[in-house]
């Protein structure tokens, strides 16, 4: 080839390569403009939200100095669902007419003013008013649990609503939803609403033959594209049952073998459950509603007919539903809870499976013991999560040094999530002490002002401090270095954990 022709073919292709290399700048520094607005918007949503400043301030660094990841964990873990309305007023106005108010006046005044003023607090937040619960049955071992729920799901005549973060196909699922295609093939109305990641492990064909039986079967928040990152990080925690409008459950259990055997024959899995009847039912049937009116827009689940009259004799015991979720204004049983400690005299037990206080509330369960209150906590010395656990862990110091007591339970995984308040208060349901519970999850439990319901919890609570160690600041300061470093480590992700 001439030199002259070799010459000019260089010249064409440095003016290629020359132009193609100002293309991909342009394009990259595009790129890059783009991104860096994305990350200005999203910081602007961040501080237009008036979140904690501490967790505002974690997700702006994490905007700026992650490139890339920091968006990605952002759009995941940090948006807000404080918009979002599971249910139109209309649509609420609609059910809450259907319930009958409840005469509760000369019970609520027989109370102590801390728990009227809890009382009042639940309300003015959920707009669940104080009912009366009768036949409270509390249960602490899956047997027993599940073969009541068996035993009054065979004896339904009408309808079932069924609701859990977990429905497994395994053993016990496979069992449970036998019993209720049975039911189904009956004529009785048989709903069930799971939670789409927490039941993530069970196969599609498992829920469609339910359905094909004719099983009302639906997954709540299914995660698929595009809508992954608006859902993924909010999950319908509850776990309630209303079987006939007249006997529901609600408490930590879900429909898993584990929950029967423990996670192996050397551990246990104890959790706490309750069933109840009367009036209290019907808030558990109008959560319910919500949560499926969210998907199915069926405004007729509440019964139309009023709970029927009592038994002359029949005990009426004093209960309230409190509920809590990502779209509510407020985060209703982390304030709850709060206020709860703070009025306490004599004593408050927890039994939770995860501790991951905010703030707020570990400020008031030091302030608690510091004032002298016998405040006792309890969760498990080996978790079912290792991040959990050291997440847990890095808050026992804390509470040691104010004088609370904290006991690590020692047969298996404590999955229990109940609150004790001296004689007035106990609190049961899906609720982990954790952040997730308090800000992410949607979440119910069921509130007890009654003495005789909470000495039960009171019993069972020392019951379980049997296979517990109790930590004492100087045995607690004897854990190895590696240990203190992945609490310290795993305790920055606590808010989004």
């Amino acid at each position: 080839m001439p030199l002259t022709s070799f010459r000019k073919n260089f010249v064409i292709f440095a003016h290629i390569l020359t132009r193609a290399m100002t293309y991909y700048s342009w394009i990259t520094l595009g790129i890059w403009i783009a991104y860096a607005l994305m990350v200005l918007s999203s910081i602007i949503v961040v501080l237009s939200e008036k979140r904690n400043p501490i967790k505002s301030l974690a997700w702006v660094i994490a905007l700026i100095f992650l490139p890339v990841a920091g968006l990605i964990f952002y759009l995941f873990f940090g948006r807000s669902m404080r918009s979002v309305r599971l249910i139109s007023r209309r649509g609420k106005r609609k059910l809450l007419s259907r319930q009958r108010a409840s005469d509760m006046g000369a019970i609520r005044n027989s109370l102590s003013p801390e728990s009227r003023q809890l009382i009042m607090l639940t309300s003015q937040l959920t707009g669940h008013p104080l009912v009366s619960a009768t036949d409270v049955r509390i249960f602490t071992s899956g047997s027993d649990k599940f073969r009541a729920l068996e035993q009054d799901i065979r004896a339904a005549r009408h309808s079932i609503n069924i609701q859990y973060y977990i429905f497994s196909d395994d053993d016990l699922g496979q069992h449970m939803a036998e019993l209720l295609m049975l039911k189904a093939r009956q004529g009785v109305k048989v709903r069930v609403l799971y939670d789409h990641v927490g039941s993530f492990s069970a196969s599609s064909r498992f829920f469609s033959r339910m359905r094909s039986a004719g099983v009302e079967a639906h997954p709540f928040f299914r995660v698929t594209f595009p809508q992954l990152a608006n859902r993924i990080n909010f999950r319908n925690h509850r776990k309630t049952v209303v079987i006939d409008d007249t006997i529901g459950y609600i408490g930590g259990m879900n429909i898993a073998s584990r929950y029967l055997h423990g996670q192996s024959p050397s551990r246990t899995w104890r959790d706490t459950h309750i069933r109840v009847e009367g009036e209290a039912v019907a808030a558990l049937l109008y959560q319910f509603s919500v949560d499926w009116n969210f998907l199915k827009e069926d405004h007729h689940i509440v019964p139309l007919n009023p709970v029927p009259p009592l038994s002359p004799g029949v005990r009426r015991i004093p209960a309230q539903l409190i509920t809590s979720g990502p779209t509510d204004r407020w985060a209703s049983i982390a304030l709850l809870y709060q206020r709860a400690i703070l009025g306490a005299h004599r004593s408050i037990y927890i039994q939770t499976p995860y501790f991951l206080p905010t703030d707020a509330l570990l400020k008031a369960l030091q302030t608690a013991a510091l004032a002298h209150v016998d405040v006792r906590i309890m969760i498990p010395l080996r978790s079912d999560s290792n991040l959990l656990r050291y997440a847990s862990f890095s808050y026992i110091s804390e509470c040691l040094e104010a004088g609370i007591k904290v006991y690590l339970y020692l047969p298996g995984m404590l999955h229990a999530k109940t609150m004790t308040v001296d004689e007035e208060f106990s609190s049961v349901g899906s609720t982990n002490f954790d952040f997730r519970s308090f800000e992410h999850n949607f979440e119910g439990n069921l509130l007890f002002y009654d003495k005789e319901t909470n000495a039960r919890f009171r019993e069972i609570f020392f019951a379980d401090i049997e296979h517990c160690e109790k930590l004492t600041p100087a045995s607690w300061r004897k854990r190895n270095r590696s240990m203190r470093m992945a609490e310290s480590l795993v305790r920055l992700l606590s808010p989004i954990l």
